[in-house]
């Protein structure tokens, strides 16, 4: 009796386990979650494209071509500042000045690049149609360029008040808009430090 059942026994015992082996590859399926703890599928390559697709956008890309020609026009009067400012603290702001801006410029050029957008070409001067707020104009920076000793230093401040105001706001726009984290970081930290420069620059004209 039990020579005969056997095969019938192994028989099951075979169909169970391909029964068994069916479930599993059903539970796994083709959506790689077998092996992913929690059951988490891995994103396709399509939704990590959009995904890098979305790290900027037009907000970035207004600030970064309307803050390049800026921070251009306040190095150039900074760099006036060193021949023609009349009080040491002018000079040593304007050298606050050009430290802090160079070095965002070449990394605001860097991110439009990276963006296949245009970096703004030339100097800072007439470079009002970005966007840039605040900006001098020709003649303005033509005057400054001329002064010297406590008149250049009253013409410095009173434009770079306005000058950094308009960056302000700028910053201000980028932090509310702006989708790029490095972006927005650096609007914050032009807003606290060009905030600081304005109080400064008040004080130094006997304004506060």
């Amino acid at each position: 009796m039990n020579s005969k059942r056997s095969p019938i026994r192994r028989a099951a015992a075979a169909a169970a386990a391909g029964a068994a082996l069916l479930a599993l590859a059903g539970c796994g399926g083709n959506d790689g979650t077998a092996d992913r703890p929690g059951g988490h599928a891995a994103p396709s390559p399509s939704a990590a494209a959009s995904s890098a697709r979305q790290t900027h956008n037009a907000a970035d890309v207004a600030f970064a071509q309307g803050m390049v020609p800026h921070h251009r026009q306040a190095v150039e009067m900074a760099d006036l500042a060193a021949s023609r400012a009349g009080s040491a603290e002018v000079r040593k702001l304007a050298e606050d000045v050009r430290k802090a801006q160079a070095p965002e410029i070449r990394t605001l050029s860097g991110w439009l690049a990276s963006w296949g957008e245009e970096v703004p070409a030339g100097d800072g001067t007439g470079h009002s149609a970005h966007g840039a707020e605040g900006m001098m104009g020709a003649g303005e920076m033509a005057r400054l360029e001329k002064s010297s000793g406590k008149a250049f230093d009253t013409a410095f401040l009173e434009l770079m008040i306005r000058h950094h105001a308009g960056a302000v706001s700028m910053a201000e726009a980028e932090r509310a808009e702006g989708a790029h984290a490095p972006a927005k970081k650096m609007a914050g930290e032009i807003i606290t430090a060009q905030t600081d420069e304005i109080a400064l620059m008040e004080k130094l004209l006997g304004r506060d």
